[in-house]
């Protein structure tokens, strides 16, 4: 988890608490695959207070390793990765009949935790996280009607969802803010294809973007990936999914 403090927005597409605005905390808490709760808001919202977060926040979730997250930095920017790429594919596909849930698991969420801010280099870091308590959740069914009924087929996916997390030391415009987001999520998929992964990610990733608040300057105006704001972004935002992917490509 991320611990923020006072002073600092988030634009991100969380469950919990996205859109723009002031945030003193982030979480990616981790929890089964086949996760079949229709109130994961409410759920992140348990959690962080079973950890003791006040205030706004902003909440995400994967059945990714949280442990495993990968950092990459780059002239100042930070960006933090959980990598679950078991269900994977392009973002514009073809329509398809519905997911096929995985058999119960029983393990609770745990929530990833990145390191202090560190030397200006890209190079990719992974370290142990927080761990949170959290309620055990179970997987539900779905099943094909058919006029005679057999058994359905579940096959367990390996976990799913790349959450992204970029820690700037700079006030952005709403802009821009957006403009960081895209950015990221260019340089996830220009990571994926690098590591040979046949895909643009998975259907739940999630970006989250933290700044300070912006002063009468109204923020840096850019964040595209040719802006300086926007390529630091890029490149940190790339090492570390990089360096998450090439172990679930091994994986596959």
């Amino acid at each position: 988890m991320w611990r923020l403090g006072p002073g600092v927005r988030v634009c991100s597409s969380a469950v919990l608490g996205g859109g723009i605005g002031p945030r003193a905390w982030i979480l990616n808490a981790q929890v089964p695959g086949g996760y079949p709760r229709l109130d994961p808001d409410r759920h992140l919202a348990e959690i962080a207070a079973a950890e003791g977060l006040t205030g706004s926040g902003a909440g995400l979730m994967t059945a990714a390793e949280v442990a495993a997250y990968t950092t990459g930095r780059d002239g100042g920017v930070t960006a933090t990765v959980t990598t679950g790429l078991g269900v994977r594919g392009w973002a514009a596909a073809p329509e398809t009949a519905g997911p096929v849930w995985e058999a119960p698991e029983t393990a609770g969420p745990m929530c990833s935790a990145p390191e202090a801010a560190g030397p200006d280099s890209a190079a990719p870091e992974a370290a142990a996280p927080e761990s949170a308590a959290g309620e055990t959740v179970a997987s539900g069914t779905a099943a094909a009607e058919t006029a005679d009924p057999v058994p359905s087929v579940r096959t367990p996916h390996r976990p799913g969802t790349v959450n992204i997390v970029v820690e700037l030391p700079v006030a952005l415009s709403d802009a821009a803010l957006v403009n960081a987001v895209a950015t990221a999520t260019e340089a996830k998929v220009q990571a994926l294809l690098d590591a040979g992964l046949d895909c643009s990610g998975t259907p739940t990733d999630a970006v989250c973007v933290a700044a300070p608040e912006p002063g009468p300057d109204g923020g840096e105006p850019f964040a595209g990936p040719r802006s300086p704001w926007g390529a630091r972004i890029a490149r940190a935002v790339h090492t570390a999914v990089l360096a998450g992917a090439r172990p679930a490509r091994d994986l596959s």
